[in-house]
């Protein structure tokens, strides 16, 4: 699947490309209008008036320039480049070619410009572009588009290998092809130019994108650094909190017995003297045990360690799923990667938390009979559960935070995700967190 940036990169060379194209077709019929056509025999008698031109027989009038190969060159190079402008647009096409999306429009955006201007240019009237120098201009600009296409994506020596292949094809179109040209030699000497233009400018693009990716590098490790050293951090504090409070409940448990132990033993003391103390001192003893008992199980409940804590994040979300499609009877695919590599715990916590979200959504909401969770980390971890429930519309219940999917996108946020959610009504939901 093509990523958001190589996409974005793509549409901007089609719309530099169809921006091109309008550029020269104006120049091209602003020129071709101040070019005089070819004179044909004039009369004997210079001296002699002329009709005017509508009433000169056809003898007499000079030739049309043939404009059929000027709007023929445009009409094709047009339609290739919407094409292609149109394929950067299209959804369809990058989840069908997948990776093959961005090479096949990188030779696209390479060989239409040559072979439209090899077979199309050479029959172009007379004119100021029409010669060799013409047909570069031609297509120059759009190859060094396609140059800075190559060395965004890959390495120098695709580069080279390009700025190569390039003049390779088109000097063997011209070779093979029938066009008649007037000096080849002129084409074999801006090829050369031009490759050599080509491998240096590839060169300083493709050093210059490499330096750009090791400092996005270097600071996407730094910003990872700061935020394992932000979670770490706050785990410190968690489990200095954690002995506070253990160290409050030691405290106030026992200070809760001691006070208890001490009441009864009053209570002892009393209870052949005054039955009625002996009653209330035993009273105020269970209230101060229930007092005790309730502070003692929240404060347990508060410090007792998460399932994600306890067997780590694969294993908790499959018992996650596992249990609620026991409980609900649902049919259930898991395909968790094992092992997974070390994330961070609030990413970590971000995971899981959104899985119970969504598993929560599902045994509630969807009416689903079957669902599936998948978690792969590759450089990127990315988390997708889809059922098969009966969906909802996404413009009027997103719009309202429905099933709390709003909530999912602002805690993948916190963490540097994103969420994407589809859904139809009959058709289903999928989440699709990427960290």
């Amino acid at each position: 699947m093509p990523t958001q940036d190589s996409t974005r990169i793509l549409r901007i060379a089609a719309w530099i490309w169809i921006g091109f194209l309008l550029a020269m077709a104006i120049m091209d019929f602003a020129l071709y209008m101040n070019v005089q056509p070819p004179s044909q025999n004039q009369p004997a008698a210079q001296d002699a008036p002329l009709p005017p031109f509508d009433q000169q027989p056809d003898s007499l009038r000079p030739p049309a320039i043939p404009m059929m190969p000027v709007f023929t060159f445009y009409i094709a190079s047009g339609l290739v480049a919407f094409m292609f402008l149109s394929f950067t647009y299209w959804e369809w096409t990058h989840q069908k070619l997948n990776r093959a999306f961005y090479p096949l429009l990188l030779f696209v955006i390479s060989t239409a410009p040559i072979f439209i201007n090899v077979f199309i240019t050479p029959r172009f009237p007379p004119g100021p572009l029409s010669n060799a120098e013409g047909m570069a201009l031609r297509q120059l600009p759009v190859l060094f588009v396609a140059l800075a296409l190559v060395a965004w994506q890959y390495q120098l020596r695709h580069v080279l290998i390009y700025s190569v292949a390039v003049t390779c094809l088109e000097l063997s179109l011209i070779f093979f092809s029938r066009a008649e040209y007037r000096n080849i030699f002129v084409f074999v000497f801006i090829a050369i130019i031009r490759t050599i233009s080509f491998i240096a400018v590839g060169v300083f693009i493709s050093l210059l994108v490499s330096r750009m990716r090791a400092q996005q590098e270097s600071l996407r490790e730094a910003n990872a650094n700061l935020a394992h050293y932000a979670s770490t951090l706050e785990q410190l504090t968690v489990s200095r909190e954690r002995n506070r409070l253990a160290r409050e409940l030691h405290d106030t448990l026992a200070h809760s017995l001691t006070a208890i132990s001490v009441s009864l033993e009053t209570a002892k003391a009393y209870f052949d003297i005054d039955p009625n103390k002996t009653r209330e001192l035993i009273d105020k003893s269970l209230e101060s045990t229930r007092i005790g008992v309730d502070e003692t199980r929240r404060a347990l409940k508060s410090l007792r360690s998460s399932a994600l804590e306890d067997l780590g994040l694969r294993l908790a979300i499959q018992r996650a799923a596992e249990s609620a499609a026991t409980r609900f009877h649902l049919a259930l695919e898991l395909d968790l990667q094992d092992p997974l590599p070390s994330l961070s715990p609030d990413v970590e916590q971000t995971i899981y938390r959104i899985t119970q979200e969504a598993i929560e959504n599902i045994t509630h909401h969807s009416r689903a009979k079957k669902f599936s969770i998948q978690l792969v980390s590759d450089g990127h971890t990315t988390l997708m559960i889809q059922d098969d429930g009966i969906g909802f519309d996404m413009r009027s219940d997103m719009s309202s935070g429905h099933f709390g999917l709003v909530g999912l996108r602002e805690r993948a946020e916190l963490v540097g995700g994103k969420v994407k959610i589809e859904s139809a009504k009959g058709q289903g939901t999928q989440i699709v967190l990427k960290i």
